[in-house]
Parts: C-alpha cells; sequence; structure tokens
C-alpha cells in the first residue's frame, strides 16, 4: 500500500477564481509592468502595477469615482468611464516614467469593443506603449458616450437614478470637458 495522495489542492486564490497562475506567469517573465483593469459592481478600476520578488509595486492607480472631481456625472462604469479611468491611470503612470505595459483583465471575458478595452485605449492616448488590435478597441462616438446620449434622447421622461436626464443628453460635451481636464493635469 502506498502513502501518497492522488489529489493536490490548488492555491486559494485559484480555487476562489481570482487568479490564473499559469497566465500570470507569463507576463511576468517579460518583465513589463501590468495595466490591471477591473470592474466592480460600480466602479472601473485600472491599475499600472510591476513585480517585485518581495511582491507586487501598484505604481500608479485611477478608480472611475475621482472622475466627479473633473466633472463626469454620468455612469462610473460605462464605455466612456472606463476611457476616461485609462487615461488617467496613463497620466499617472507617465509621472513614474512608466513607458509600456501589458494589458491584464484577469478572468473577465474579453469581449470585443468592451470596457476593458476602452481602458486599454485610455491608457495607450495618454502614450503608453500597449500591444493592441485595432479591431478590440472601440470606435470614437461609443468611448465619447454617443450611444449614451441617443439612448437618453429616445427614452424621455424615463428615470436614470441619481444622474440627471440633461447631463445624459450631453455626454459628448461632458466626456471632451472632463478628457481636457484630465489631460491638462500631467
Amino acid at each position: 500500500m502506498t502513502n501518497k495522495t492522488t489529489y493536490k489542492v490548488p492555491f486559494r486564490r485559484r480555487k476562489e477564481g481570482k487568479t490564473n497562475y499559469k497566465k500570470r506567469l507569463s507576463m511576468l517573465k517579460s518583465n513589463i509592468p501590468r495595466l490591471v483593469s477591473r470592474r466592480t459592481n460600480k466602479y472601473v478600476i485600472v491599475q499600472i502595477i510591476e513585480y517585485l520578488n518581495t511582491g507586487d509595486k501598484t505604481i500608479a492607480h485611477a478608480n472611475s469615482r475621482e472622475l466627479e472631481k473633473f466633472g463626469w456625472k454620468a455612469g462610473k462604469k460605462s464605455v466612456p468611464a472606463a476611457y476616461l479611468t485609462g487615461l488617467l491611470a496613463g497620466n499617472r503612470a507617465k509621472k513614474a516614467n512608466v513607458e509600456k505595459a501589458i494589458l491584464d483583465i484577469g478572468f473577465a471575458i474579453p469581449q470585443r469593443k468592451g470596457w476593458w478595452a476602452s481602458t486599454l485605449k485610455g491608457a495607450i492616448d495618454a502614450g503608453l506603449k500597449i500591444p493592441a488590435g485595432e479591431e478590440a478597441i472601440p470606435d470614437e462616438n461609443r468611448i465619447k458616450g454617443k450611444h449614451i446620449e441617443d439612448f437618453a434622447k429616445i427614452s424621455k421622461g424615463k428615470s436614470f437614478g441619481k444622474i440627471k436626464e440633461s447631463d445624459l443628453e450631453n455626454t459628448v460635451k461632458i466626456f471632451e470637458e472632463v478628457k481636457q481636464k484630465i489631460l491638462g493635469a500631467k
């Protein structure tokens, strides 16, 4: 009789569905900082993280909640909010002398032209060099929130929670103002 077990217990974060260690190891071997893009129930979080032997170090961080300071009044987890959050994180990374990064979306399903692609586009527009295919990145109208503006105009009189209907109808204008404020904050 043998005393060896045939079952290997997986790491805790793998069991919880938080970390894909095989994918993480391939990213860490490149020695390039990661652009980590995550979405919660309310916000989009973008971080530039560098691997060190003692543990990961966050170089730059941006949360879509911070967009309120710049005048953003629409949803905090939409495609335009994700772009602006990526732009903000990219600016902060450039200040910390980060030139390039690779995208890490974790276990998020990589849908083309989705929120994660707009965070990527925001970081690229901030000046980071990140490998990306043009077919994945949303078009300019979607990034600016034209689809939100059109929907608000169609659905007059409907409730949008805490967001004013007039703010949604001017999404593109507000987007441009916030973008200029973020770019001016370099």
